[in-house]
């Protein structure tokens, strides 16, 4: 097998014997998303954490590939293909090949790389290359055709990613954080505190809102601080309703875990909001990621807007 560059996939071809052993069926990534939203960058973090990568491959072929890595006798047992509107004349085949997956149980998911417009446009500026899909408009004509293209498979996507405000290095520590270990959880949680004067997390799954508890900013001794420092926590957790906020949340998502392990989601992001991101949101998200954690649950916490300041 041979993998590809960007210009085009490159698979392969011969005569596929039996049906390999179940067991063989090696595990199945495909990254998706926008363009410009760093699908090449985490293509080349699960490359180096050892996965076999194929780049604009026609979805067409997905379950080709995976036949090909059952045959290898072990060496792959771990594929990312990376989708895209460069193979939009296939792409209309991926939902195809995606039940065809299916129905061989073979263990799969799908990375979403999303980006803001404004973004996006600059990105693509800095470069100095054009959309993929823009023709003979504009950039952003180009950005509001693949949404519209990529709009159902991000809504049955398993992680979504927004790099509108991550580094590549930020991007890496997101991808490695989700497929470096060699045991895949049963759910992982990431837990992000953010600030509504921000804007709201675009890749949220679920949003709480901590407005309603009084703000410790207007407390001068505790304004320099954060709701990483006791200080916060305690003062936040001492209002009325917090605690009562907190103990019928987590009973909240440990209903919604149990529905999200029936399903097959394994990733989920719980946004927690206040109007700064620096006090009442960082404490909630602390606590309430404990709570997850206790609940066997992998939890990571991500503050956003903590420092924005």
């Amino acid at each position: 097998m041979n993998e590809t560059s960007e210009g085009g996939a490159q698979v392969t071809t011969g005569t596929v014997g039996e049906v390999a052993d179940e067991a063989a069926i090696p595990e199945l990534v495909i990254i998706s998303g926008m363009s410009g939203a760093g699908r090449s960058t985490a293509a080349k973090c699960l490359e180096d954490l050892g996965w076999f990568v194929v780049d604009n491959l026609p979805p067409a072929l997905i379950p080709t590939m995976v036949d090909l890595g059952a045959r290898s006798q072990g060496n792959v047992a771990r594929i990312a293909v990376v989708v895209d509107v460069r193979g939009r004349r296939f792409f209309d085949n991926l939902r195809e090949s995606l039940a065809d997956l299916a129905t061989r149980s073979v263990r799969r998911r799908v990375l979403f790389l999303e980006a803001s417009d404004d973004v996006l446009v600059r990105r693509f500026e800095s470069v100095r290359r054009p959309h993929p899909l823009q023709g003979d408009g504009r950039v952003v004509d180009g950005i509001a055709a693949e949404r519209d293209l990529l709009r159902e498979l991000r809504g049955d996507a398993d992680l979504v990613i927004d790099t509108s405000a991550l580094n590549v290095h930020e991007l890496r520590a997101k991808m490695d954080a989700q497929f470096a270990g060699d045991e895949e959880p049963e759910l992982r949680a990431t837990v992000m505190s953010f600030g509504y004067k921000y804007g709201l997390p675009v890749d949220a799954d679920l949003v709480a809102d901590c407005r309603f508890l009084p703000n410790p900013h207007w407390v001068p001794e505790l304004r320099p601080f954060t709701g990483l420092h006791e200080e916060v926590a305690a003062f936040v957790f001492n209002q009325p309703g917090a605690k009562e906020f907190l103990d019928r949340y987590a009973e909240l998502l440990h209903l919604i875990a149990a529905g999200y392990r029936r399903e097959g989601k394994r990733y989920v992001t719980i946004a927690v909001g206040c109007t700064g991101g620096k006090h009442r949101s960082v404490a909630m998200s602390e606590r309430l990621a404990a709570r997850l954690a206790a609940d066997g649950v992998e939890t990571v916490v991500v503050h956003r807007d903590m420092g924005r300041e």
